[in-house]
């Protein structure tokens, strides 16, 4: 038996055939190698992507605008409501009864008596600061006619003093021709000038009384008049009270609320109601705090109702801040127009000023978030944290002063998710 070899699957080769054959295994190698590397390059560029983003967002959940260039209107818009300018609330001069004459909506007249209050305490002062005031008249009145006595005998004092002064001159004088006639002694004409020099001393201290009692007397009239006019100050003082006692109508208007019943009793001070001025009307608007300090009395504005526009201006700005909102209030410029209802709704716009030729994006959460230093700015589906620098804001956009080009992408809202990654995937 014998064993059957490979003898007859042997095939002579050649040299050329060799040669075909390493080729073809080369070209298998390096497309086998080509394919390899091809593979780990996209791995690697895969892996170095999602390497550099540390977090991936969907694109539902952010807002990206587009940065561009166009001029930047600073304005404020609000809806408004019309409100009287002039709606004072009158108070209860004294505590009382009060009999009202009027009810809320009721029109009244300038000088209209629309409530009174019936306080028996103070009619009481009045009536006993009048008796004082009537006794303080008194007294100064018999101040003054004191004052004309006492200079009066004061007067008298004076002329018998300038009498005595004459008659001791004159017998000085005929002493003194007597003396000469030598039908007198000398030691006469010496007494006649002791008795002259005598009575010119008294007549000077006469003057001096009549001029010390003028003046005293003064005094006395001046002290008595003063307490007269305190007195009589006090009880205009009082019929004041009293007559505001009566509530009036301090302009043509409409009564507002009536904040007590009828012949209820009131403490001092105590709010009765109130009139509403239904001539001069203003807008009460609220806007952000953060245009609180753009605002300024006298501003431009632009009130709208029903199709029309109407000029106005800003006419006081609340300086208390609540719950992130300022309240202004807007005047009409022109005259006010017709029609015009307490409480109506108006549109109103405040131009504050605008900017020419800037960058600018749409106005987002990232302008409070980033502080206005820093923003994420698009590049391809990564969103990257570059510092940028913001200028002036409206309530739709904001100037991008330094930190994009037009044409940028910034995440305007949203961005609270990526928390301080410097690269996060948009998908």
């Amino acid at each position: 038996m014998s064993i059957r070899d490979t003898s007859a699957q042997d095939r002579p080769v050649t040299a050329a055939t060799a040669a075909g054959q390493r080729s073809r295994k080369r070209r298998q190698t390096l497309v086998a190698f080509g394919i390899g590397a091809g593979v780990l390059l996209l791995a690697g560029w895969l892996v170095a992507g999602w390497a550099s983003a540390s977090r991936s967002f969907d694109a539902d959940r952010v807002r990206i605008a587009e940065v561009t260039r166009g001029d930047l209107v600073r304005d404020i818009t609000a809806d408004g409501r019309l409100i009287a300018a002039n709606s004072p609330t009158l108070y209860a001069i004294a505590g009382g009864t009060v009999t009202l004459h009027v009810v809320a909506g009721d029109r009244v007249k300038k000088g209209q008596a629309l409530a009174e209050i019936d306080s028996p305490e103070l009619r009481s002062r009045l009536a006993q600061e009048e008796a004082t005031l009537a006794s303080v008249e008194a007294e100064a009145t018999r101040a003054a006619l004191d004052a004309e006595l006492a200079r009066s005998e004061a007067r008298r004092v004076l002329d018998q003093a300038e009498i005595q002064r004459q008659a001791a001159a004159r017998d000085l004088e005929r002493n003194a021709r007597a003396y000469e006639g030598g039908a007198v002694a000398q030691v006469d004409v010496a007494r006649a000038e002791d008795t002259l020099k005598s009575a010119e001393i008294g007549l000077q201290h006469a003057r001096q009384d009549f001029e010390l009692q003028g003046r005293g007397a003064g005094l006395d009239i001046r002290n008595k008049k003063l307490l007269a006019d305190r007195q009589r100050a006090v009880v205009a003082e009082l019929r004041r009270q009293v007559d505001a006692l009566t509530l009036r109508a301090p302009f043509d208007g409409q009564v507002g609320q009536v904040q007590v019943a009828q012949r209820a009793n009131v403490a001092i001070n105590a709010p009765v109601l109130g009139v509403v001025d239904l001539s001069r009307f203003e807008v009460e608007i609220r806007v952000p705090e953060s245009f609180a300090r753009d605002l300024a009395i006298g501003m431009p504005a632009q009130l709208g109702n029903a199709g029309k526009s109407f000029a106005g201006e800003v006419s006081a700005v609340s300086p208390e801040v609540v719950n992130g909102e300022v309240t202004a209030r807007i005047r009409f410029k022109d005259g006010q127009p017709p029609g015009l209802r307490q409480n109506q709704r108006l549109s109103a716009r405040i131009l504050l000023d605008t900017r020419r030729n800037v960058l600018m994006v749409d106005r987002g959460p990232f302008l409070e978030q980033g502080g206005g230093a820093s923003a994420y700015v698009m590049d391809g589906d990564t969103a990257v944290k570059r510092p940028i620098r913001t200028g002036a804001s409206s309530l739709g956009s904001v100037e991008i002063v330094e930190g994009a080009r037009e044409g940028d992408r910034i995440v305007v809202s949203g961005s609270d998710l990526f928390g301080d990654a410097e690269r996060v995937n948009i998908n």
